[in-house]
């Protein structure tokens, strides 16, 4: 009899332990189960009991960040974007302005804005961009993803991010070969952007390489850019032509009145009209015109065929 009880405790003891190394490894879902699902169901004290074995809590689940698409445009200002986070409803255009630089602004002589960003250290294209300038020009336009809850610099520095890989490395030697600074070429790309006929769609930016050949030699020789696009970025406005009273506003960014290139972009360039700023076309042409309706591009060698052009092609 002693025997037969002698093996039932042995028996009941390999049962109990067998049992409860079980019931540990399933506590989890146990958990789960009972206390996840039922929390205002059981008892506390079931509750606590469980909770009290369980070795290994419910990881919490993953909170996921809703994200939204936004879309910038060739050519846009910074004007331009700040507007358009205005009217989806992310921030208002001085708030956009105030992270980005206000546009035309020498921050050397600046006493209302806020103090300007340098973010050249994080991003060293920037670095021959004159500091007292904002970051026209660096906006990088494409189509976004971003979280909704995304602050203004974590925007811009999605844009600038993708500046920076867009302009790859054999360009930047290309610029650099050509004895031009990135600053320069962006310069340029945004009138280039304006003023020439660009297909993103096809790729096509074969006139605006002439006319990038175009304005390159009239920095050669010392003449003046003459660029309504300029006069359009003073303004503000999306007159093709301007007045000659327009053409005689005292800003540093007129290039009919002050030769050369602007102190800094116009707009915010795409790939095809910094690749046309890079690499122009060479041609002996120092003029050109684009008429209204079909966007067929003219060129002139001289102002006297220029100006026969005119008479032509814009009646």
């Amino acid at each position: 009899m002693k025997k037969l009880v002698k093996y039932f405790s042995i028996a009941a003891a390999i049962f109990f332990a067998t049992s409860l190394v079980i019931a540990l490894f399933y506590i989890r879902f146990v958990y789960q189960a009972l206390v996840s699902n039922n929390e205002g169901k059981l008892p506390p004290a079931i509750v606590r009991l469980i909770e009290k074995f369980s070795k290994t809590k419910p990881a919490p689940a993953p909170q996921l960040r809703a994200e939204e698409t936004i879309r910038v445009l060739e050519g846009w200002t910074t004007r331009d974007i700040g507007q358009y986070f205005a009217a989806e409803g992310k921030w208002t255009e001085k708030e956009f302005l105030d992270e980005s630089g206000w546009p035309m602004i020498d921050y050397r002589n600046n006493k209302k804005k806020p103090e300007l960003r340098d973010w050249s250290n994080d991003f060293p294209f920037l670095q021959d961009k004159p500091e007292y300038y904002g970051l026209e020009g660096y906006l990088y336009p494409d189509t976004y993803r971003i979280y909704a809850s995304s602050t203004i610099s974590e925007v811009i520095e999605k844009m600038l991010g993708n500046f920076d890989s867009k302009l790859d490395d054999k360009m930047r030697a290309d610029i650099k070969k050509q004895g031009k600074s990135i600053y320069e070429i962006v310069t340029m790309a945004s009138i280039i952007e304006k003023e020439a006929p660009l297909n993103y769609a096809t790729g096509d930016n074969r006139e605006a390489r002439i006319i990038s050949g175009i304005f390159w030699n009239r920095l050669e020789i010392g003449q003046g850019l003459q660029s309504d696009a300029t006069l359009t970025y003073i303004f503000g406005d999306n007159n093709p032509a301007h007045s000659g009273k327009d053409l005689e506003i005292d800003s540093p960014y007129n290039t009919y009145k002050y030769r050369g290139l602007p102190p800094g972009p116009i707009a915010n360039p795409g790939i095809l009209a910094i690749q046309a700023a890079i690499y122009p076309i060479a041609t002996d042409y120092y003029y050109f015109l684009t008429s209204p309706g079909d966007n067929n591009v003219y060129y002139a060698r001289s102002y006297d065929e220029h100006l026969k052009n005119k008479y032509k092609y814009l009646k």
